[in-house]
This record gives C-alpha cells, sequence and structure tokens, in this order.
C-alpha cells in the first residue's frame, strides 16, 4: 500500500521499527567518522561520503516525488552547482529561463562562463522558444517555475518533450512550489531541485538545498560530485529540514489561503497596478498552473503606483511583514527585488523581465491573514 503525501512527510526516513533504540525521530548524528568492525564491511565510512540523519531527509524528500533518489546539498546554490557541475564540459550549450533568481544567473554568467559554457536565456513561457533555442550541444534545459519575482510559468511536460529529443537533461526549480504543490519528476522532469531553506524547512533557521530525481544514471553521477566537491547538507541541517517538512502540507495550505486572499486585496487596491499570483484569473498563465500544480503557493508580486520613493515608503512602514530577503517561511516577508534579490542582474535585464523599483515581492506567511491585510491597508495610507 502506498501511503499519502502527508503521511510520508512525516514517516518515510524515520520510522520507530528502522532502528534498535526506537526513535520516533531521527537522531542528530554529528559524528565525522564511523568505526567498522571489518575492513570490507560498514554502512558509513564518513560523513562527507554519508551520514545517517542526511540519508533519512534524502529518502523522506524522495518520497514526497515518488522516487527512492534524492540528495541534501549545503545551500539551494550547492545543488545547483553540483548538477551543472556534473553535467556539463567546456563547450557544451544552456538553455535557461530569462526569468530567473538572481543567485542561479549570477553563477551561470559570472562563473561558468569562464569555463566556455554558453547560456541562451529566453521566453519559456512558450515552449517553442525552447525548442528554437536548442542546439546539438545543449546539455541542459534549465527551468523555474513559477519564476521569481514576476510567477512566470513554463509547461513542464511540453518542455520535457523537447529535452528527450534532444537527448538534453531537463532540470525543474521546484522551491517556490515544493512537491506538495508541483511534481517536477511526475511531469516529465529528470531533476527537481530545491533550495531546502525555503518551504521544505520553513521556520527561517536553516540554509540547505536538495535535488530528487528518477534517473539512476544520473543520480550515481551526481552522488559521485556530491562526495567529490563536498557542499553536503550538515547532519542538524538535515534535522532541521526533516522536522520542518513533516508540516510541509499543512503550511502550504495554509500560504496558498492566505496569498489567494492577499492577491484578491491586492489586485483591488487603487494604489496597485499589477498583481502577478498564479491564483488570479488575471494570470497570463492561470489555465496552465491549473493544469500542473494542485495549488497556488504562497509567493506574489506587486506593482504599486509611484517609483522608488513611494515602494521604500511603504515597505518600510509595514509593521507585521518583515523587509528581508528570503522566503518560504512561516513569517511574512517583504522586499524590493530591484535592490534586494535580483541586484546581480543587470538592469536592463531586469526591466526587460518587469523586475523595476516599483516591484514589491511577498512571501506570505501563516498569520492571520486579516492582520495582514490590515497591516498593507495601514501602510498603502501612508502614501496618502
Amino acid at each position: 500500500m502506498s501511503n499519502k503525501f502527508e503521511t510520508r512527510a512525516i514517516r518515510a526516513g524515520e520510522r520507530p521499527d528502522s532502528n534498535k533504540d526506537g526513535d520516533v525521530a531521527k537522531p542528530i548524528h554529528l559524528s565525522s567518522t564511523f568505526a567498522r568492525k571489518e575492513v570490507d564491511k560498514f554502512n558509513y565510512e564518513y560523513s562527507r561520503t554519508g551520514n545517517p540523519t542526511r540519508e533519512a531527509f534524502e529518502t523522506k524528500l524522495a518520497s514526497l516525488e515518488n522516487s527512492k533518489l534524492g540528495l541534501g546539498f549545503a545551500s539551494g546554490m550547492a545543488a545547483t552547482t553540483t548538477i551543472l557541475l556534473s553535467l556539463l564540459k567546456a563547450g557544451d550549450h544552456v538553455v535557461a529561463f530569462d526569468d530567473l533568481y538572481g543567485g542561479t544567473s549570477r553563477m551561470f554568467n559570472n562563473v561558468l562562463t569562464k569555463f566556455n559554457v554558453d547560456f541562451t536565456y529566453v521566453d519559456a513561457t512558450n515552449s517553442e522558444n525552447v525548442k528554437k533555442a536548442m542546439k546539438s550541444n545543449t546539455k541542459i534545459i534549465f527551468m523555474e517555475t513559477p519564476t521569481n519575482p514576476m510567477m512566470r510559468m513554463c509547461d513542464i511536460k511540453a518542455i520535457s518533450k523537447i529535452a528527450k529529443e534532444h537527448n538534453a537533461v531537463l532540470v525543474v526549480d521546484n522551491t517556490f512550489m515544493s512537491p506538495y504543490f508541483q511534481q517536477p519528476l511526475e511531469l516529465g522532469a529528470d531533476i527537481s531541485v530545491y533550495s531546502t531553506t525555503k518551504y521544505l524547512n520553513g521556520h527561517s533557521d536553516s540554509v540547505g538545498g536538495a535535488l530528487v530525481t528518477n534517473n539512476q544514471e544520473l543520480y550515481d553521477n551526481l552522488k559521485f560530485n556530491q562526495n567529490n566537491i563536498g557542499a553536503i547538507l550538515s547532519p542538524f541541517d538535515s534535522y532541521l529540514v526533516m522536522r520542518g517538512m513533516k508540516t510541509l502540507a499543512i503550511r502550504m495550505d495554509k500560504h496558498s489561503e492566505n496569498a489567494m486572499k492577499l492577491a484578491v486585496f491586492l489586485e483591488e487596491h487603487s494604489s496597485v497596478e499589477k498583481v502577478y499570483y498564479p491564483g488570479l484569473k488575471s494570470h497570463l498563465q492561470h489555465e496552465l498552473a491549473k493544469k500542473q500544480m494542485s495549488g497556488f503557493g504562497g509567493m506574489l508580486s506587486f506593482t504599486i503606483k509611484g517609483g522608488l520613493k513611494e515602494t521604500k515608503k511603504f515597505i518600510e512602514n509595514l509593521h507585521i511583514f518583515a523587509l528581508a530577503e528570503s522566503l518560504g517561511g512561516v513569517e511574512s516577508l517583504i522586499e524590493i527585488p530591484s535592490l534586494m534579490t535580483h541586484t546581480a542582474v543587470s538592469k536592463e535585464i531586469r526591466e526587460q523581465n518587469g523586475i523595476t523599483d516599483n516591484l514589491i515581492r511577498v512571501s506570505v506567511g501563516i498569520e492571520n491573514v486579516d492582520d495582514l491585510i490590515a497591516d498593507l491597508k495601514q501602510s498603502f495610507n501612508s502614501l496618502k
């Protein structure tokens, strides 16, 4: 019998009957090395190579995408970097969404290009643009859906067909939706990648990353380089993320519920120009969102009337929303992408993608939604 998502989120990787002491919660194994009774027989040897707590986390996360192959890393960027260093060599080509997290595009443009890796950025909201950008040396298609911060989406299933036709690996950054609302592997992706810092952990007290795949050959390559490069998720962070994942389902439902109410409020407010949230019928890809996601998530962006002066005044006058980068925690966070998360992206590219100085990104928490709306109202009133 296959257990449902919520049950796997709690039980996978840490069943009490799987250890001699009956621990309900997987212990934190801090040992850097492991003794063996015989030279050739051992379960673990060195914590960079394998650790019981990290392995439990990897098992739990993989199970949430109906897989058995997961890997934990020191950050989302460490996970992404390990994928690229494992699958690319000089002269290779990558097709990527033109609206990516600033840290990802910074690494692509400022690091990997030094090693003669070529990147083509396309508007992947239209799958044909991905198809047209493919070359004989294209090895990876790197997508983020929904994108950060414009909430644009790509059709994972359609792009997976393109990847297979060209023998390329489709990587999907699923951080915004988590496995609860979107299942990239089920839709045809080869690798799902996460910043566990965000929704998987959910409490803004751990930095980490992870990937999941169903392809054993890919996994073996990535596992080798997880050990070889060494940017592994620590035992303590593995424990924290596992603890957070136990409540992932109920948290994501509340994030989404609150975000929908805030999106409706903002869309109706006279001081707001535009709201970007997949759950709104006004979102250009609302139908795709309904097709490939089971919920709309807790992230939204919006533009207010005015310029940078008004935008700064608005967010600095909020009391409940914390002015901070990152996302996915139980607390509501707010930021100006052009000055914070996306400063590594050139002004020209930012504005081309709609990341203007009056664009605000919100990670909607699970506080009482009436309190969140009241906070927004009082800050809008300060602009008058």
